[in-house]
């Protein structure tokens, strides 16, 4: 049927898709669960412009007071690498289901029970997995493109920052992926050219939570700091999700385990985030279920990394010293006599294990209650969401300003303004104030003393964190 055929509005929505045809997924053709998908969530999906428009800026998130003349002097900026593949633990999740997928309605002929398009199954059914355990976390090429676009867009928001003449420091996690998005993300700042700029790679600053003892072993590999992942795991709110793909696949339930179900989900947005596809294996999930699977998540994100337990984000103070003091230097008013002038770009990438603890340090994002498995339903409206916060190429953003009452700081995530806590009247306040704030912080924090446990954390440092939880385990 031609577009001319067809009534009037779907003729305007034929028309408008195939003005997206460059781009690599049409609006229309997102997965309805594409937002639910935590740290696997593809950037697109927290800022929807770029969708129509991957170099798309909005100038006005820059929000220094309006009578007062600034200019801004100085970007620290945090990055999360670009999308990936999975793991080798989820590549063999996703082999096992495929297996078990294939079997019941291939070989021996399945069938659903659960209502659904036919042919929708039998794309799932038939389905070639094509993952191997060799790919392992590597970035992809939609990963690369992700930071040359985010380059792009950084450039075009602080241009007197980031143009080619400016000096930079840019620093990178030794993993691969995130070598391979450092490297994309230099790729964009000279417009497609290489060899202009050099990183270094400092797992000690951007792997902090593998040094920190205190946060390994009372987090990392204590199973009772995640119990209420495992509770909810275990619980009726999984049970149903369970239940119902199973259905849809024509499975006994006790087949698809929460493992499994969590695999199909992961396919989901994994073929969306490397492969630009809406693939069937998403039809298996209404938004309720990927609420569900992405609370799930945010579980483990919170209280893994996040204000879940006070170490975690304790475990970030060499990152959040690094950060400070080079706005220190950046904001210094500079002398004829002084050394080399600080550098007007800082670029540091790493993993969501980078941003989140220091975000949790920062204290942002805290909700009255925290996340449990018992409160599910009261949790609709939380303000800590992995998905929003730490998808693929997540960037936490410290611009610092010359303004005439003396140097202004402002916080964007994602390319979002987002107010420091105890600071919530102004954009850009002070950078005196900012220090003021973060002061218990500044003084302490010691990483020998936090992470090694020679002697407990500062009281001051308990108050600022804000993560006495019921239930923590500190």
């Amino acid at each position: 049927m031609s577009p001319c055929s067809l009534p009037a509005h779907r003729a305007l929505l034929s028309a408008f898709s195939l003005l997206l045809l460059p781009l690599s997924l049409s609006l229309l053709e997102v997965p309805h669960i594409a937002r639910f998908f935590g740290t696997k969530t593809r950037y697109e999906e927290v800022n929807r412009a770029l969708l129509l428009d991957p170099l798309w800026v909005n100038r006005s998130v820059l929000r220094p007071p309006p009578g007062e003349s600034c200019s801004p002097v100085h970007l620290t900026a945090l990055i999360r690498h670009g999308s990936r593949f999975p793991t080798v633990k989820n590549i063999q999740r996703i082999r096992r289901l495929s297996e078990l997928v294939r079997r019941a309605g291939g070989a021996e002929g399945g069938e659903a029970t659960g209502g659904g398009p036919r042919d929708m199954l039998q794309e799932i059914w038939s389905w070639e997995n094509w993952y191997t355990e060799d790919m392992d976390g590597q970035l992809v090429d939609k990963g690369r493109q992700d930071l040359r676009l985010l380059a792009q867009r950084l450039q075009r928001l602080l241009p007197s920052l980031l143009s080619e003449e400016n000096s930079f420091s840019l620093k990178s996690s030794s993993k691969h992926r995130c070598v391979s998005s450092m490297e994309a993300f230099q790729e964009g700042l000279q417009g497609g050219a290489v060899g202009r700029f050099s990183h270094s790679v400092d797992d000690e600053l951007l792997r902090f939570f593998e040094r920190c003892r205190g946060y390994v072993e009372g987090v990392e590999k204590n199973r009772s700091a995640l119990v209420e992942v495992k509770r909810f795991k275990e619980g009726g709110e999984m049970e149903g999700v369970q239940g119902r793909v199973a259905l849809k696949l024509g499975l006994p339930p006790h087949l698809l385990t929460p493992d499994l179900v969590e695999a199909a989900f992961f396919l989901c947005s994994y073929e969306l985030s490397i492969r630009s596809l809406n693939s069937p294996w998403c039809f298996l999930f209404t938004e309720e279920d990927a609420r569900v699977l992405e609370y799930k998540s945010d579980l483990k994100q919170f209280w893994k990394r996040f204000h879940g337990h006070v170490i975690s984000g304790l475990s970030s103070c060499p990152l959040f010293h690094h950060v400070f003091r080079t706005l220190d230097k950046a904001g210094r008013p500079r002398r004829a006599t002084d050394a080399p002038p600080a550098p007007t770009a800082s670029v540091l990438l790493g993993h969501a294990e980078t941003l989140l603890p220091l975000l949790s340090l920062l204290g942002l994002y805290r909700d009255p209650q925290p996340p449990t498995a018992d409160n599910y339903q009261q949790q609709h409206g939380r303000s800590f969401r992995s998905s929003q916060i730490v998808p693929y190429a997540a960037n936490l953003l410290f611009v610092l300003f010359d303004c005439q009452r003396g140097p202004r700081l402002q916080l964007l995530l994602n390319e979002t303004p987002v107010r420091f806590p105890g600071l919530p009247g102004d954009d850009a306040p002070l950078y005196r104030d900012v220090r003021a704030v973060y002061r218990p912080l500044l003084d302490g924090c010691d990483s020998a003393r936090e992470c090694e446990g020679r002697g407990g954390p500062r009281a001051q440092h308990r108050t600022l964190i804000g993560c006495r939880f019921s239930g923590s385990k500190i």
